[in-house]
């Protein structure tokens, strides 16, 4: 089992993406790979091995186990069937009677295509999934598990596979240290047991979860810096003069030796004056050391293909075939239609309400017929109708955009073939075109006084029908390459203009140059106006004869077709019907097509607007790398004896003027209703506590860290210190510098920064944080002090070189994780609150990257404001930048309150009364995190 180590933009993820066969196609790569001595072109990677990645992208309306399912069933058995056969035959030869449990077991996991399976529970329970898997995943707009429960299942995804070669990509973010490591734990019995090749990306591995690797590969700048047993990897750094420090997480070492602001303070040769060792000479110098020169000895050894088991590498695309995919497919998305029925009920209401909008205006006694001027208000009527369901359909927009960036990463890693997601939302869209259609012309067919013939009424429901799933189409064509809310929402009204004013209604086809006239039988719309307006007005009571001489017509209806460019024959209905059917299958091919072919967006960095921001000190790269690599990883630290001395340290000098607050709290419970799942599962109880008798206090000018296992209610606990719960019952008092805390009042003088961080991506970052400055700060602070405030919070945070640049999409443009988070610290800042709630700042980024934020942290402290911050694994460097601890168990209990001291050794003290301690000193402060969550 090989652990992936490197500072942000080394090419960690990229490395794997080559290694699994998922680089983007127009990359060009040099260089070979190959499994069992077989190259790419021999197998399908991307089947054989199985890519974790980084992001968290599924449908945030299905649940932890639905959603488990699903890849499950999309991935497949592999070999497990022909493994079970190839058992079975042997132990019957050797007339071995198999245990009842273990053969059970394996005759589960080799079932094919069922919608539930052994392997999700055990999925489940392996990753600690089991207490939520009955809850929805949720996004930024749906409430549903945390972070770290969305990566364990994003993780979960791929174990659910019959992939023999892993390749986790930053697995651990979001968990605490325990979690980590029992996953890691897991995987490592897989590898050992199974024979699994795993390679695994983390961030801040805690001392425990680093030991159980085998391997360590670091990368630097694209170069590998060194690839070998662990046990040699501190001895390989020896030899080129730099030390880990004794207090020192070794992956923290490995993360910061390379960097160029970092690497003196490990030089150890003090004979020796120090010199920056650049990544390549490490690299050259790992070609050398003996563990090296071994590897290249080995790979030079060429792998014999005839040794290669037929099980090991995969040679079919999917995991089943065509048709069970399909299936698969297509009831995943029933699922979601019906989790997203409002979006359906909302519209059929609103067709409803429209409808008795028009029904009013087009009031069939206000109607009159047989005259040419009666028919404009005909006319009207039937293109207000058109419009109504031609919009109806833009919906599909935003709902095939919300979708994509799931679609494209299940497509690139094979869970389905594009067709199969396609067709399934064609398919289903159907009844919906039906019964949105059939809802309008109910409604408004006889009341507006329409043609009485039953034959009329179907004929135009049919018009209505097919144009509702050609406007349906359109706008799952559009979103599918366009992909972004944005510029769809733009282009898609764009286009309903071109279809509007081209459609036959606005501009008559006489009327229409002859340039343009491409664009008139080029609309949609002018085929399902030609069809409503030639089924009504040919009807029989539209048969008088025409007495206008001006028109060439033998009646009314047809003089009125006639005036308006329209199709005067009968012929014309059906005609249209063809054409808009065939427009239909137009824009379902090319959305297919697009489904296949087209690539998500591509990442970039932070987009700098400013140009001066090239020359001078403002001359760095807004990337990641260059972020991380310019900035000391140092936290500044309060000492112990300045702590003594003042229960509040000096402030540091500010534009506003604030009141340092502390915030205490007594007794505090929190009960919300029991889930249904619960009561399902034999809980009897009416309410479920959270939170249990929780006491503490948070002061100005110290930092207090909230631990706990994920589920212990940390998150819990701020959002009912915040004020921030709409639901449940809450006991205890929460006090504010002595006085009832008021909700009213507090809301004004604290800030709270989520874990997800929100932003305007069209916004530069100075943009971002002056405008959270107009909202929140009072209107008698003037125009230039306002200003000078934010220049002031952009300094303590550390964002005055990025000032402009542009804030973009995570994960796709725009600023780093690492600034983000210091930009959503800077958003709340600018309110200038004296008491600030942080949910886990350092969640998602590497040491080096959480250094910086903490270190902002703590700039923030020394202001003299209160600040409450939720941690998952620090390093011992950021845990011990903190002054006070508060530590929960599961459930909501106080396990540890007051202060960490020097070194931690106040907690230490603490947990040694009830002889919970490590081997040494050093093996109690290192392993910190996994110790102190272990025991809950």
């Amino acid at each position: 089992m090989t652990l992936l180590l490197g500072p942000p933009s080394s090419g960690k993820s990229t490395l794997m993406r080559a290694l699994t066969g998922k680089l983007d196609k127009s990359l060009k790569v040099s260089g070979s790979i190959t499994y069992c001595g077989h190259a790419f072109s021999e197998f399908y990677p991307e089947r054989t091995s199985a890519y974790v990645s980084q992001y968290d992208l599924h449908n945030a309306e299905m649940t932890v186990r639905e959603t488990l399912d699903f890849s499950r069933r999309c991935l497949g058995i592999g070999a497990r069937y022909d493994m079970l056969a190839e058992l079975t035959s042997r132990e019957r030869e050797a007339g071995i009677n198999p245990d009842p449990e273990i053969d059970a077991y394996m005759k589960a996991t080799a079932v094919q295509g069922h919608e539930t399976n052994i392997i999700t529970d055990l999925t489940l329970k392996v990753l600690g999934l089991d207490i939520c898997a009955d809850n929805i995943v949720g996004d930024e707009m749906t409430r549903g598990i945390s972070g770290g429960q969305k990566k364990r299942v994003t993780t979960g995804e791929m174990l659910t596979g019959p992939a023999r070669a892993l390749f986790m990509d930053e697995i651990s973010t979001g968990l605490d240290s325990s979690s980590t490591f029992q996953i890691v734990k897991y995987v490592r019995q897989l590898v050992h047991v199974m024979n699994d090749t795993v390679m695994i990306s983390l961030l801040q591995p805690p001392p425990e979860t680093y030991n159980l690797f085998d391997d360590i590969i670091l990368l630097s700048e694209g170069y590998i810096v060194y690839h070998g047993p662990r046990e040699n990897i501190l001895e390989f750094f020896e030899s080129a003069g730099f030390r880990c420090p004794e207090r020192k997480g070794v992956a923290d070492f490995l993360q910061e030796v390379t960097s160029k602001k970092d690497q003196q303070q490990y030089w150890y040769l003090d004979q020796e004056q120090y010199r920056y060792v650049p990544v390549l000479e490490f690299a050259e110098h790992y070609k050398s050391f003996h563990v090296g020169q071994q590897m290249l000895e080995e790979l030079k050894i060429p792998f014999e293909k005839s040794k290669t088991h037929p099980a090991a590498l995969t040679m079919s695309k999917y995991g089943q075939s065509s048709w069970e995919s399909f299936k698969a497919v297509m009831s995943r998305e029933q699922l979601l239609m019906k989790r997203n029925s409002f979006i359906y009920i909302f519209k059929v209401s609103q067709l409803i309400l429209l409808g008795l909008m028009a029904m009013t205006v087009f009031l069939r006694t206000e109607m009159p017929h047989g005259q040419i001027s009666d028919g404009a208000k005909f006319f009207g009527a039937l293109t207000f109708s058109l419009i109504t369901i031609l919009f109806n359909g833009f919906a599909e927009l935003q709902l095939t955009i919300k979708i994509l960036p799931t679609f494209y990463k299940q497509r690139d890693f094979l869970f389905f073939p594009s067709w199969t997601f396609g067709l399934a939302n064609i398919i289903l869209k159907v009844p919906v075109s039906f019964v949105e259609a059939g809802v309008w012309v109910v409604l408004t067919y006889y009341v507006m006084g329409f043609a009485p013939s039953a034959g009329r009424f179907f004929r135009q429901l049919l018009a209505f029908f097919v144009t509702h799933q050609m406007a349906m189409a359109l706008f799952r064509f559009l979103g599918a390459i366009l992909k972004s809310m944005v510029v769809a929402n733009t282009f898609g009204m764009f286009v309903q203009l071109i279809i509007f004013i081209f459609g036959g209604f606005i501009i008559p086809r006489g009327d229409i140059r002859p340039w343009w006239i491409w664009a008139y039988w080029a609309s949609p719309m002018m085929y399902s106006q030609n069809a409503i307006s030639v089924n009504e007005f040919l009807a029989s009571r539209w048969a008088t004869p025409n007495n206008d001489p001006t028109i060439d017509a033998p009646t009314v209806g047809k003089a009125i077709l006639k005036s308006r460019g329209l199709f005067t024959g009968d012929w014309g209905f059906w005609l249209s019907i063809g054409a808009v059917i065939g427009f239909t299958i137009l824009f379902n091919i090319l959305y297919l097509l697009a489904l296949t072919y087209l690539s998500p967006s591509s990442r970039s960095n932070a987009l700098v607007s400013d140009k001066e921001n090239e020359s001078g000190t403002n001359k760095e790269q807004m990337s990641e790398a260059s972020v991380s690599s310019t900035m000391p990883s140092s936290i500044p630290m309060v000492s112990t004896g300045a702590k003594e001395a003042t229960n509040k340290p000096a402030q540091s000098r500010t534009t506003l003027p604030f009141q340092p607050l502390s915030l205490s709290f007594n007794h505090i419970n929190y009960w919300v209703d029991m889930p249904a799942e619960m009561k399902e599962q034999g809980f009897t109880e009416s309410r479920l506590q959270l939170l249990s008798d929780i006491s503490g206090a948070f002061r100005p000018g110290v930092l207090t860290a909230l631990v706990g296992v994920s589920g212990a209610g940390k998150t819990t606990l701020m959002d009912v210190l915040a004020g921030r719960k709409t639901s449940g019952a809450i006991e205890g008092s929460i006090t504010l510098s002595g006085y009832p805390k008021k909700q009213e009042t507090f809301a004004r003088i604290s800030g709270y920064c989520e874990q997800i961080d929100i932003h305007s991506p069209n916004v530069t970052v100075y943009e971002s944080i002056l405008y959270s400055a107009w909202l929140r700060l009072s209107s008698d602070v003037d125009d230039a002090t306002r200003k000078m405030f934010v220049e002031e919070v952009m300094t303590l945070v550390e964002l005055d070189v990025l000032r402009n640049a542009m804030v973009g999409l995570p994960g796709v443009d725009g600023l780093s994780t690492e600034q983000r988070k210091r930009l959503t610290i800077a958003v709340e800042l600018v309110a200038n609150p004296s008491i600030i709630f942080m949910d886990e700042p350092t969640s998602g980024l590497d040491a080096r990257a959480a250094a910086i934020v903490m270190r902002t942290v703590r700039n923030t402290v020394n202001t003299g404001r209160t600040v409450v911050c939720t941690i998952h694994q620090p390093s011992i460097d950021i845990f011990e930048s903190f002054d006070e601890l508060l530590l929960l168990k599961r459930g909501g209990r106080v396990i540890y309150a007051g202060e960490l001291g020097r070194h931690c050794d106040k907690l230490v003290e603490y947990f040694e009364k009830f002889q919970v301690w490590l081997r040494s000193q050093k093996d109690i402060i290192l392993q910190h995190g996994c110790w102190k969550l272990a025991p809950l």
